[in-house]
């Protein structure tokens, strides 16, 4: 058994569809502010509450939730009073401009089985800051193409998004990082694996549990010599068959010989 390679269009996501316009509506009208986001369902497993700590860490900072869920109503109470936005859903263009027009994408949530819009994010040209928990850690090299901090812990999830907010040289590096991480992950590239790869060895699996391991890698050799076995086996039964008879062939014509010498004798 294999896994299907994780895999994101990285031409519909893509740092190209930053927007000034789409900025400044999710900075709610302050386009010059540092941007966090979060996409996804809002929900209560996703933690996004954990969020409010790192705002009050970085008092410049603007958030926007991307997204509904039955937990949207509770946040908007929860995020009052802060520089938040709730957009609501959203599809086609916008989501890739949301996307790719925010400095630093968040992820607190410590129940995601693979997270796809970890890879969104980072196919954005957007570094992403995630829990060290359930599939994103997969998709996350820490220090590398983001930054995993232990789910819950506030403090460490605020001093990561403050170091990319603050430092435009480490923001640029780590979405360059991301960006291409996601590009070896491309539909293109992942079907490539899955045709190429993956689907090579399901047949050789195939043909080995069919054939009795025939199809393995250098089974030709095998049978090779399993072929050279049985030829000399069934030579050697051959052999052993023939032998009484070419023995008894061999007794007969010696007294054959013997009675023509003593016919031959007699009438002398």
């Amino acid at each position: 058994m294999d896994v299907w390679c994780k895999e994101i269009d990285v031409e519909r996501f893509n740092p190209k569809f930053a927007c000034k316009e789409m900025r400044s509506r999710l900075t709610d009208g302050h386009p010059e502010d540092p941007l966090i986001i979060y996409v996804g369902r809002l929900g209560a497993e996703k933690r996004l509450r954990d969020i409010k700590g790192v705002l009050e860490r970085n008092p410049k900072a603007r958030l926007a939730l991307v997204g509904k869920g039955p937990d949207s109503d509770a946040l908007k109470e929860h995020f009052s009073g802060t520089k938040t936005v709730l957009t609501g859903v959203m599809s086609g263009e916008a989501l890739s401009q949301a996307f790719a027009s925010a400095d630093v994408f968040v992820m607190p949530s410590d129940s995601e089985t693979l997270g796809f819009v970890v890879l969104e994010s980072m196919a954005s040209g957007v570094p992403v800051v995630g829990a060290n928990a359930g599939g994103i850690p997969d998709l996350i090299e820490d220090g590398k193409t983001g930054y995993l901090v232990p789910a819950g812990d506030v403090e460490a999830m605020s001093d990561r998004v403050k170091a990319l907010l603050e430092d435009k040289a480490l923001r640029g590096k780590m979405s360059k990082a991301g960006r291409e991480e996601t590009e070896r992950w491309s539909w293109e590239a992942a079907t490539s694996v899955l045709r190429n790869v993956q689907y090579q060895k399901a047949i050789v699996n195939f043909k080995s549990r069919a054939l009795g391991g025939l199809g393995k890698p250098r089974s030709r050799t095998k049978l090779r010599m399993a072929g050279y076995r049985f030829r000399r086996s069934v030579s050697a039964a051959k052999g052993a068959v023939l032998f009484p008879f070419r023995a008894l062939k061999a007794l007969l014509a010696t007294r054959s010989e013997d009675a023509v010498v003593a016919t031959a004798a007699n009438e002398a």
